[in-house]
């Protein structure tokens, strides 16, 4: 049985985990170290069951945790070429630190988890997206931090059981809100974030290939509301005759992630 745990999910720090409390990875460690283990715990998985983390880009939400969960937990780590020298140049991982660089569209294995790596549109160097493919055979995506759906996106997440997809922003909130004009531009950008509508939008053709689990995360604490990026999802969903909880199942995630792992 496959589970996926949003253990915190926004702005401000991410990490999720994927397999099950007998073993899995970790993708991205977005929040201090002794939060991630908490949250771990809370949904009954040990440090020892995370036998590898995954990094999608090196912006500080996603990596802030890393160098001293790794000076606790001498797990590899997986993540694209300039990713990994982003890391390197930014963060005083531990002597010991064993990093792998993958390649996009190559899979590597860890805890026996198939994960293939697809390119991003972000503005972070080597920015990814990771597929997994579990041993009974199902997948889930993590794809978050889109300035927009390219066709590398379509291809890395296309039929995966779950997806943990990108609602960031509301256009309105963002137009209104407190960035100044400099960093509203940046998140509309193409390497920026994805906002509501788009994901609904995506959401509508990952459901027509087979996807039957959502999960909307990485919301803008400033730019956005759960309640917001469900209702713009749902109602889009809605408007093409596709029936939640019959075609499809849909969470959103709060900034701590989501309260229960999904089965997919």
């Amino acid at each position: 049985m496959s589970k996926f745990y949003s253990l915190f999910s926004s702005s401000k720090g991410n990490a999720s985990f994927v397999g099950s409390p007998a073993g899995g990875v970790l993708v991205d460690a977005g929040v201090s170290c002794r939060k991630l283990t908490r949250s771990l715990k809370a949904h009954g998985i040990s440090e020892e069951a995370v036998q590898a983390i995954f990094i999608t880009h090196s912006h500080s939400d996603h990596i802030a945790g890393l160098r001293v969960f790794l000076g606790k937990y001498n797990v590899p780590v997986y993540a694209t070429a300039e990713t990994i020298a982003e890391i390197r140049r930014t963060v005083s991982l531990p002597e010991d630190a064993v990093l792998y660089e993958i390649e996009v569209q190559k899979p590597v294995y860890a805890a026996e988890i198939a994960a293939v790596a697809f390119p991003t549109m972000h503005d972070a160097p080597g920015s990814c997206g990771y597929r997994f493919i579990m041993p009974d055979g199902q997948t889930c995506a993590v794809c978050t931090d889109l300035g927009c759906v390219t066709p590398e996106v379509e291809k890395g997440v296309q039929g995966a059981d779950l997806v943990l997809l990108e609602a960031n922003y509301d256009p309105g909130m963002l137009r209104t809100g407190p960035y100044p004009d400099y960093l509203q531009k940046r998140i509309r950008g193409s390497y920026g974030h994805l906002a509501n509508g788009d994901s609904a939008a995506f959401a509508e053709k990952l459901i027509h290939n087979g996807t039957t689990r959502l999960v909307l995360g990485h919301l803008s604490e400033q730019n956005n509301t759960m309640p917001l990026a469900e209702q713009t999802v749902q109602e889009h969903l809605d408007e093409e005759g596709m029936r939640r909880g019959q075609d499809f199942l849909l969470s959103v995630a709060s900034p701590e992630g989501l309260y229960e792992a999904v089965i997919f």
